[in-house]
């Protein structure tokens, strides 16, 4: 089978899965996952679909998640919408709903909304990575050629090339703020071009001539956190002027406005502001780990994992960028990706500790490799979350990881991450410090391996209660004889009359 029929498979079998094209509302993908908005989530096999060979998990937020893995998604998504857009079309037209049905549809759906603990706070995060997501695949583009291009800097090598290259890396950087803000504007509900509109004036060379608070403006003064505001002001003042504006004028007036007054309050407030929380963001992460980096790191790495798993992380994107836009690099990341090296040193316990579970050896033998390439939903939610011990030994072990790189940060060996996405293996080519890339690499390599191995020892030895063992150690066919739970990872609960909740085995 090719590699195309193969894509087309895995949406073909997913696809009656999740209630067939006319419960798909919407489709969407990130790095490792594909998104989908359901019209009754219902209608969702869940058991079915982790079952196929593909999948490598779930998650329920605002929309339905589908683990498929870097790559993989990419190439099934296209295949899952063309086969959407094929059923769509081929369905028979529906008998009219009467007002009742649809009144009764509207109140369900707005039900299950609610239902999902869609807070303000995390409707707002949601937004924000909305925002950045997709900017993601360019920063990693470019800071692998911006490292590439400082290796041939530092030997000397293809002269007449390491400008070009200097250029192509830094060319989106130059004007990240431009992007934030078109898609701050898309996602605010307002025109997308108007909000890059606004967000350009940041990067334009002629605000050098502006003074503001007594100051003259640097070009790219407030970075994306100045193009997010502009944005978002752009988005109101846009929609108040549709509010009272006649047809007649809309379209000459209704932009001229927006960008007149949005780029005033920009250039004499906002850039400055911006700029004055850009550079408190970027001395106080370097104050914390160069006067806590061991205390810090530990905190950091420990947190993380339960951090992805409540959707908080999302809050750091816009740190992490104006991070990168100050110091060409981020040094938060590095010490977060340890996380995920907790989580590989976890699996392996659980793998060595539960010899006779073939289910479970078999989901950890798939989602290792990546595992070590950054990518833990595999792992988080196929095998550590459902047992619940090992996610808080795997938390343990990313501790031990980010006290490591943040003890060699407080000694003076400042390790970065020149985009944001990747972790584990997937990051070496983006590392960036002060020093060599030879010791930067060293040290992150050195927080993976204690991370590791923090991580398998406190499982081995602390993740497992005597009762777990029993239950959990033991082949498909004990289980069902014995009257055990499923040994299948995503089952891996405590009988429902021990645990009503069902809240992991362990914890």
């Amino acid at each position: 089978m090719s590699s195309e029929d193969k894509n087309r498979a895995t949406a073909a079998a997913i696809l009656p899965l999740v209630g067939g094209a006319a419960n798909v509302t919407s489709i969407a993908h990130c790095m490792t996952r594909l998104r989908l908005n359901l019209a009754d989530p219902s209608l969702v096999q869940e058991e079915a679909l982790k079952a196929l060979p593909a999948v490598m998990g779930v998650v329920v937020d605002d929309t339905y998640q589908i683990v498929l893995g870097p790559g993989t998604v990419a190439r099934v998504t296209p295949e899952f919408e063309a086969l959407v857009a094929e059923g769509k079309a081929a369905a028979p037209p529906a008998a009219p709903a009467t007002a009742d049905e649809l009144a009764a549809q509207g109140a369900a759906i707005k039900a299950a909304q609610k239902a999902k603990n869609a807070t303000p706070f995390k409707l707002f995060l949601r937004k924000i990575a909305n925002i950045f997501v997709p900017l993601i695949p360019a920063l990693i583009g470019c800071g692998i050629i911006a490292g590439i291009n400082g290796l041939l800097v530092n030997a000397g090598w293809l002269p007449g090339l390491t400008p070009a290259l200097a250029s192509i890396a830094s060319g989106f950087m130059a004007l990240i703020a431009v992007f934030v803000g078109y898609n701050t504007a898309k996602e605010f509900g307002g025109t997308p071009i108007l909000g890059g509109a606004v967000a350009a004036v940041i990067v334009f060379p002629g605000v050098a001539n502006v003074t503001a608070f007594g100051e003259k403006l640097s070009p790219g003064q407030g970075g994306v956190l100045g193009a997010l505001g502009a944005a978002v002001l752009a988005v109101y003042i846009e929609k108040w002027c549709r509010k009272w504006m006649p047809e007649s004028l809309d379209v000459l007036l209704t932009p001229t406005i927006t960008v007149l007054v949005t780029g005033l309050v920009t250039l004499f407030g906002l850039m400055y502001v911006a700029g004055e929380i850009s550079t408190a963001i970027g001395t106080s992460a370097t104050w914390l780990l160069a006067h806590g980096g061991a205390g810090a790191g530990f905190i950091l790495g420990g947190l993380f994992l339960p951090v992805v798993m409540l959707g908080l992380h999302q809050a750091l994107i816009p740190i992490h960028t104006t991070l990168i836009e100050q110091q060409g690099y981020t040094v938060l990341l590095p010490i977060l990706a340890m996380a995920g090296a907790g989580q590989v040193g976890s699996a392996i316990a659980v793998y060595l500790r539960l010899p006779r579970n073939k289910s479970l050896r078999k989901t950890i033998k798939s989602a290792l490799p990546a595992g070590f390439l950054g990518v833990g939903e595999p792992l988080i939610y196929g095998v550590s979350l459902p047992l619940g011990r090992p996610f808080i030994t795997a938390c343990i072990g990313g501790a031990f990881g980010g006290g490591f790189v943040g003890l060699f940060n407080q000694l003076g060996d400042t390790v970065g991450s020149t985009a944001i996405g990747p972790s584990g293996w997937a990051l070496f080519p983006l590392l960036q410090g002060n020093h060599g890339l030879g010791t930067t690499i060293a040290i992150y390599a050195g927080g993976l391996l204690v991370g590791y191995l923090a991580g398998f020892l406190a499982t081995y030895y602390f993740g497992f209660t005597q009762q777990m063992l029993t239950e959990f150690n033991v082949t498909a066919e004990e289980a069902a004889a014995e009257g055990l739970p499923a040994a299948d990872p995503s089952s891996a609960l405590v009988h429902d009359d021990q645990n009503p909740k069902k809240e992991p085995a362990g914890v």
